[in-house]
């Protein structure tokens, strides 16, 4: 066991040497990136303005096409609804898959930025602002600006580069849509992934990590039902709010009590709706939440708890059985930990220890994960965003916080974390095929 475990510690450091690219290399990647920032500063800020929102992404998915077209990839338009497949063949070798998402999400922009988004679009049956505040803006630069060293560095590797721009990763729904349209039956298969998310770390920077590095995540639309009547007579009714509210304050035991305290696992409720005005007792509630978990096991756990205490407090009051609907959403990403190990090294090597880190897997969900369980070898990883000064404020006691994904607040400084994105993918990228 001991020889074993010695054996497989320095293969282990003989693969991730040998993965490490050249210094000629990581500089012409750098050289070719700095070159070609004013066109991808233009790029972002037209598609920071101009946000669409889940399979709405029509402007956006041209204006990538039209991109990718004069990079000499053949684009294919329209997968999925309205993402984009984009291949570039360069003899025999790995197929590599690098993906991106296009879509906003439906909420006002408060940056105060000259170039803020003051899109609208229609979301569930309502007008509403749409906003790049989750960065996927900056993912389509830095994806931009990936497909573009590459083809130009065409006579330093050879394989097969398949480019996606995914629709509707916010509803966790365009990654289905591309397969189900025939992703990996109309196209080329890859033999490895990847795929990166902006996060509130400082510029420059790159965090990662193998196994699970987002959450499975399930939807909650509960009607709790019961009788309603005059607010000054409660006994001549069955109070679905008082149901409603019982389900909301016991179902957290399933996560405190029932569930391993080692293991992640979350269920929020996000929204409540019934009733009119304070005297009358509606007839039914509406209750919507979330469940997230890493592990399969946690998240059956949690689906179970949730059903189970929802029938149980309105029982509780002698009432119908709710409707109770637990939506499966996506499912956690989770990280070959060869091809980590692998692109480490190369991490390591450009930006240097201290700015290329494993952190700790986030709580968000993401549709990527469907592209590695169709049996892709994947990693998914995260760049920073902001001024490092700003972050170590923010993780100072008492420091002013810096604003997180999905805030009305969230803004990168566009320069460097495009530039670290573009960069960082071309290194990943590169490491993986011929030469």
């Amino acid at each position: 066991m001991k020889n074993t475990l010695i054996a497989a510690v320095l293969s282990l450091c003989t693969a991730s040497a040998s993965a490490q690219l050249p210094a000629p290399l990581k500089t012409d990647i750098s050289t070719r990136v700095n070159a070609m920032y004013p066109w991808l500063d233009t790029v972002y800020k037209d598609l920071h303005a101009n946000p669409e929102i889940a399979f709405q992404e029509v402007r956006t998915a041209g204006k990538l096409a039209g991109e990718m077209g004069k990079l000499g990839f053949e684009v294919t338009e329209k997968v999925g609804k309205t993402g984009i497949v984009a291949v570039l063949k360069n003899g025999a070798g790995p197929t590599v898959l690098v993906r991106t998402e296009m879509d906003g999400l439906p909420m006002e922009e408060k940056t105060g930025l000259p170039y803020a988004s003051r899109a609208k679009a229609v979301s569930n049956g309502a007008e509403s602002f749409v906003t790049h505040s989750c960065g996927h803006d900056v993912h389509m630069a830095g994806w931009l600006g990936t497909a573009r060293t590459l083809a130009e560095m065409k006579a330093k590797w050879k394989g097969t580069l398949v480019f996606i721009a995914q629709p509707a990763e916010e509803i966790v729904s365009g990654a289905k849509a591309m397969l189900d349209d025939g992703l990996f039956k109309r196209f080329p298969k890859p033999d490895y992934a990847f795929a990166l998310h902006s996060w509130p770390l400082a510029h420059g920077t790159v965090g990662f990590n193998d196994g699970p590095v987002s959450s499975n995540s399930d939807a909650i639309e509960i009607v709790f039902k019961g009788r309603g009547g005059h607010g000054s007579a409660p006994d001549k009714s069955v109070d679905p709010i008082t149901i409603a509210a019982r389900f909301v304050v016991d179902v957290q035991t399933v996560v405190s009590r029932e569930k391993d305290p080692k293991e992640f696992g979350v269920v929020t409720i996000g929204a409540i709706q019934g009733g009119t005005v304070g005297n009358i007792i509606p007839d039914n509630v509406q209750v919507r939440g979330t469940i997230r978990s890493y592990s399969p096991a946690v998240r059956a756990k949690l689906l179970d708890g949730v059903r189970r205490v929802a029938n149980a407090s309105a029982a509780m009051a002698g009432a119908p059985a709710p409707d109770v609907q637990l939506i499966s959403g996506g499912a956690a990403i989770v990280n070959s930990e060869a091809l980590v190990a692998k692109t480490e090294a190369v991490f390591k090597d450009a930006f240097g220890a201290a700015k290329a880190q494993r952190m700790p897997a986030m709580t968000a969900s993401e549709d990527f994960s469907l592209f590695v369980n169709e049996g892709v070898p994947s990693m998914f990883f995260f760049t920073g965003v902001y001024d490092p000064k700003a972050v170590a404020e923010a993780e100072r006691e008492g420091g002013k916080p810096i604003a997180f994904n999905h805030s009305p607040f969230y803004a990168p400084v566009p320069e460097p974390s495009i530039k670290t994105a573009a960069q960082a993918m071309s290194l990943a990228v590169l490491n993986v095929l011929g030469r």
